[in-house]
């Protein structure tokens, strides 16, 4: 019981990406641009999915609540992290740093299991176009989007009670910018053999399920394509596929970097930047590679914001 008390008031100290004081001012602007664009983004993606009926379909949907994971994503790290740099504190609290792992596990699995469900959507949309509409009701979607969170609760759930029985020392210090949980087990001070392997099997589980899902639904989807005899027909129907491609194409890509600069190298430092990247960076190009490569979206946001101009205007 002492063990566990002297753990729940332990404070952690966040290395963070340099300790250069130079560096700090530039680290802090760039990061607050980032976050400031990420958030207001995704924010006009929900908005303009929500205005515009002839974006109330399932792939609208289903990326309207991909921008509003992205921006609980983006908000579990980034803000604590300006926070310590414009106070010149790299410490976060047991509570906080509990928080941080149960927050980013959830919405990372979610990012997962949403792409996932967008490449059903088109596989489907492609390959039976005839039952589309039968198939992905809006029940059925709203059915599939909260079974991916509930399943991603019960799983960051399991982690961070495991995590609760694990001690840490006074003044731990933690290599990254945020409280990753492959970070915070390496410094713990009791036996973490249990907590690596559920961290390795669901890791295992919540990446395999999901890219074999996309693999599955884009190989269907080309073997419908190659059986199209018009060029038209194709190029439209893959079209609507880009931006989904660009975006399965960042994500794992980035998580991909991050995975073997940690088991390549041991340099912290490298996995650090690779994790913004994944964490940060991906989050914000998002909105752009579905506005710039959507006419249906880009028309939305026009409108909307072709709205809030004119509704500013007459309050004015």
């Amino acid at each position: 019981m002492e063990a566990e008390n002297h753990t729940r008031g332990t404070q952690f100290i966040l290395l963070g990406l340099s300790d250069d004081p130079e560096l700090q001012s530039i680290l802090f602007g760039l990061f607050l641009s980032i976050y400031l664009v990420t958030v207001l983004g995704n924010l006009l993606i929900i908005l303009a999915v929500g205005s515009d009926s002839h974006l109330h379909n399932p792939m609208y949907f289903f990326l309207s609540n991909l921008s509003f994971v992205d921006i609980c994503f983006t908000s579990t790290t980034v803000p604590k992290m300006l926070d310590n740099i414009h106070i010149h504190n790299k410490d976060i609290s047991y509570r906080q740093c509990l928080t941080q792992v149960y927050l980013f596990m959830i919405f990372v699995g979610m990012d997962n299991f949403l792409l996932t469900l967008m490449a059903y959507d088109r596989y489907v949309a492609i390959c039976h176009p005839l039952n589309y509409t039968v198939i992905m009701n809006p029940h059925f979607c709203g059915l599939l989007v909260l079974l991916s969170w509930l399943i991603m609760f019960c799983v960051s759930m399991l982690h961070l009670l495991l995590m609760m029985r694990l001690t840490f020392s006074v003044g731990t210090e933690i290599p990254h910018f945020f409280c990753e949980l492959a970070q915070v087990l390496k410094v713990a001070s009791s036996n973490t053999l249990i907590n690596t392997i559920c961290m390795y099997v669901a890791t295992a589980l919540l990446c395999v399920f999901p890219v074999t899902g996309i693999l599955f639904s884009y190989s269907q989807i080309v073997s419908s394509l190659l059986r199209m005899s018009s060029i038209v027909s194709k190029y439209k129907a893959f079209s609507t596929c880009g931006s989904h491609l660009c975006v399965v194409c960042l994500f794992y890509g980035t998580a991909l970097s991050v995975y073997l600069s940690s088991t390549v190298t041991d340099s912290s430092r490298g996995s650090m930047i690779a994790s913004v990247m994944y964490t940060v960076v991906t989050p914000m190009l998002n909105p752009f590679i579905y506005s710039l490569r959507n006419k249906d979206m880009k028309r939305a946001l026009g409108r909307l914001l072709s709205q809030r101009s004119l509704l500013s205007l007459m309050d004015q």
